[in-house]
């Protein structure tokens, strides 16, 4: 077994392990199928007027096919997050990763980051707008499950729907954690996009 050390170059550390590519592609592929099955759903509902989703950009051609793939979806994005949630926890990477965090240092990198001044260099190291987006994410995820099952389930849920405000509370909910996920999404992919070696990254862990 090779050792890492600080002598390693930089390009041959293990950024990722397995466990975290693996849980990371199984979240993508389901957030994605809960995303457009989510949006088909909310078009036969919809909480505002002026906000509609193209159908091809849904996904379940009809409320019972989204519904079938939204539940699907759910599944697996709670039994894999689940499984990512302790293995964080339990390892020491989100302590690792994600702390310490500080408003000053969120200012700091988010103006370095603003007048392209923040350093991409060593993707080991994360920075405090990425500490405060993937706890934010982690949260979010967590939320929209819950508020997800007071949606689906609320009779039988009706402690988690009361904690939400009632089933409709609990679906403006739902849909602003849906939107701060596709927020987030967004600006994932475009920071991959800038910084392409955190792509590969993510693909072979070095």
């Amino acid at each position: 077994m090779s050792t890492v050390t600080l002598d390693t170059p930089i390009a041959d550390r293990t950024i990722h392990p397995v466990w975290v590519r693996v849980t990371h592609w199984i979240n993508a592929i389901a957030i994605l199928v809960m995303i457009g099955s989510g949006w088909q759903i909310y078009d036969a509902s919809p909480l505002f007027g002026f906000i509609s989703f193209p159908p091809k950009f849904a996904l379940g051609s009809w409320l019972g096919g989204a519904l079938l793939w939204h539940f699907a979806a759910m599944w697996v994005l709670v039994i894999n997050g689940i499984v990512y949630v302790t293995l964080g926890l339990v390892t020491g990477r989100f302590r690792r990763k994600l702390t310490p965090l500080s408003p000053s240092q969120v200012f700091a990198d988010a103006k370095a980051a603003l007048t392209l001044m923040l350093s991409h260099d060593d993707l080991s190291h994360y920075n405090a707008v990425q500490k405060l987006l993937y706890t934010g994410i982690i949260l979010t995820g967590i939320v929209i499950v819950l508020s997800g099952l007071s949606i689906w389930k609320p009779v039988q849920f009706q402690e988690l729907a009361i904690l939400f405000g009632g089933y409709d509370t609990a679906r403006y909910v739902h849909f602003f954690c849906m939107a701060a996920i596709v927020g987030f999404l967004i600006v994932h992919l475009t920071l991959a996009l800038i910084v392409p070696k955190s792509l590969r990254a993510m693909i072979v862990g070095k």
